[in-house]
Parts: C-alpha cells; structure tokens; sequence
C-alpha cells in the first residue's frame, strides 16, 4: 500500500474484517482516528460486536502498535491482530487539506469518532467538534487523552502508564517494601477505551432522544480513579491512606496464593466463616473454626499471616491438582495463577469458547481471546 499519499482504497488487514457483519452494534459505522492502546482498545470493544470500524492511518508507517510486542515473528505484532481485528484500514493524513476533507465526508456517514490526540491537536487540523458536527450534527465525538479535554492539565502529555500513576494504581501494586509496580498489562490505556466505549453508547442512546450528537470526555487518569474502590472516603473521613500490600489484602484471611509440592502456586480465597470451616475440615484441624483467633472474619485478619502460614503448611504436601480438586469438591474458591499455556489447554477456556481461533491474513490460524 501507497503510504505517502494522502488517502487510499480501504483495505482489508486486519484479522476478521471481512465478510457479513452481525451483532448489537452491526448498524454503527466508527471512525478511528487513534494511535497506540486507549482508542484503538475502544474501537476494538466497538467492532468486537459488530460495529464498522474505519480506522485511518497516518502516511509513513501507520499506528506504531504494527511494530509493538515482546515478540514480532517476521517483524510483525500479535498484538496489532488483536487490537485491529474487525476493523478496515485506510491511509489518511487529516493535517492536509485533502486528507481533511476526505475525513470529513467520512464523517458524513459516520455514528461515532474516536480519538486520542493530546488536545488541542483535531483543532490545529481544523477538525473541532462545531465542524464536525456541521457535517453531521448526529456525530458522537468520544476524546480519549491522558487528564481530560479541560483543566490545568489538560494541556500535558499523558500516557496510560502517567495515567495509572495520578489515578492511584501505581502505588497500591507490589510488595510493600518495594518500590511501586505496574500490572504486567497496558491496564490505563484499556480502561480508557472501555469508558470510551461505554460513553459512546451512553451518547447514542441519548441521540435517540435528542437527535443529535455530543463530545464524550476520557481521562485516562479519572478512568483509573472509577475503579480505586473507597480509597478516597477511606482517606476523608478517617485518614486511613492504603498502601501496597502484595499478595494479600489486609484483613481478609486467608486469601493469598499458597505453594504446592510440585511448584505451583493455587490461589485459595476461604475468608468467609464457611468457607473457614470447609477449608480447616479439609486439613483436617476442624479444631481452627471455634479458636478465638480464628473464629471470626476479624480474628482471622489480625491473625493473618500465622494463619496463611498454616494453610501453606497443608497446600505444600499435595500436588496442584490433587489440591484443586479437593477444594473444589468442597466447594472452597481456589484457582491456580495461569499463564498463556495454561489457558490454551484448560478445558472450561474451550468449553466457553474463552479463546478462539481467528483467521489471519499473515499468521494464518491464530489464537486469541473471544469477544466478551
């Protein structure tokens, strides 16, 4: 494909972009105009069920998640084919005076534009919500960046890892006598498009009132925020700061990952008072449920690292799946802590259909989470 021109055919090079599509969303047309993880992550949520996903590329290479992963086999990304499948993919350079107006006859035909520019950047192009909306007063704008589209910060770069940081994740992952962690996953960015895609069918409902579109506003720190639980009331009322913790959340015991014989770590999560009494029967010390220290919910979390010491006493005389399946018969919560290979050989993963596999036009079949 031709990327030094302003526009090209649409093309189809994306995993499952082809072909009849069904869904919720199957009368929706979106266009993306994003780069990296939050908008393209929205468009996905969008397409995953149906929607017509436009995404536009800029000339050169395109979106940067073509060349992102730990492992590229022929220089290419597995997670582009997750993060672009059912969408279509055009060359566009909307900072030309071509580009824009071939943008905004898309638009034209358009439910829902995403994007996540700092802002400011769609008004440079000349691509501000008044003259989207004049060619098509019914478009939904959902704006994705780093602090929101007002406020002293609103100005700032703002990827999802800074994101992650001002909405107070950061510091509550990782053990507490070391420094702050991250999750492992690209978790601001993911969110962001979830509350981007939320928002946006939160605006086209209201369409159905109002006949018209509106802007939806993403932070990425404030989608963040949403999900810190009562960690600023904790505060406000009572000083009470969380901190970093690990494994375990203060409190609740036992919960906590416990070894086995054979290496693994089996998550058990027994912190109810009858969910005490089947594990203890279990480990044959029934005895435990009636000791003061352990008989209530907040006696076992004053006694809480005693108390896992025991249990792991127990899990470290039997193998993962002789454990499992005495939990599970027992009606305890406990899982082990899976990787990649675990899912891809778990039976409920294929009886759930958890992990399909998707025709690619580069890899061939290939393996990736379903839509949920």
């Amino acid at each position: 494909m031709d990327r030094t021109s302003a526009t090209t055919a649409s093309r189809q090079d994306a995993p499952a972009s082809a072909g009849l599509r069904t869904g919720a969303l199957c009368d929706l047309r979106v266009i993306e105009l994003g780069q990296l993880v939050a908008a393209p992550f929205c468009g996905q949520m969008l397409g995953d069920h149906g929607a017509d996903i436009v995404k536009i590329e800029l000339p050169g290479s395109g979106d940067v998640m073509r060349q992102w992963g730990q492992v590229l086999p022929d220089d290419r990304s597995l997670w582009w084919s997750v993060l672009a499948r059912n969408k279509r993919s055009v060359t566009l350079d909307p900072r030309s005076a071509e580009g824009r107006e071939v943008l905004l006859g898309l638009v034209g035909e358009a439910d829902v534009l995403v994007e996540n520019f700092r802002p400011g950047t769609l008004e440079k192009w000349g691509l501000d919500y008044d003259t989207l909306a004049r060619h098509n007063p019914r478009l939904v704008l959902v704006r994705i960046s780093g602090f929101g589209q007002t406020g002293p910060y609103a100005g700032r770069a703002g990827f999802g890892a800074i994101g992650e940081a001002m909405g107070g994740l950061r510091h509550l992952v990782g053990e507490a006598a070391r420094p702050s962690s991250r999750t492992g996953i690209a978790i601001g960015d993911a969110l962001a498009g979830i509350f981007g895609a939320y928002g946006a069918l939160a605006a086209l409902h209201d369409r159905e009132v109002t006949g018209l579109g509106q802007v939806v506003d993403v932070a990425i720190y404030e989608a963040v925020l949403a999900l810190m639980e009562s960690a600023v009331p904790d505060y406000h009322v009572t000083g009470y700061l969380r901190e970093r913790t690990g494994a375990v959340l203060p409190g609740i015991a036992p919960s906590n990952a416990y070894p086995t014989a054979d290496g693994v770590e089996v998550l058990i999560a027994a912190n109810q008072d009858n969910l005490f009494g089947r594990l203890v029967h279990l480990m044959n010390r029934p005895e435990l449920a009636s000791m003061p220290r352990y008989a209530t919910h907040g006696a076992r979390g004053d006694h809480q690292v005693e108390l896992d010491a025991l249990v792991s006493a127990w899990t470290a005389t039997m193998d993962a799946d002789s454990l499992l399946s005495l939990l599970a018969a027992a009606g305890v919560p406990a899982g082990r802590i899976y990787q990649a290979s675990d899912m891809l050989e778990d039976p409920h993963y294929r009886a759930r259909e958890a992990i399909v596999d998707v025709e690619d036009p580069h890899f061939g079949s290939l393996k990736m989470q379903n839509v949920f």
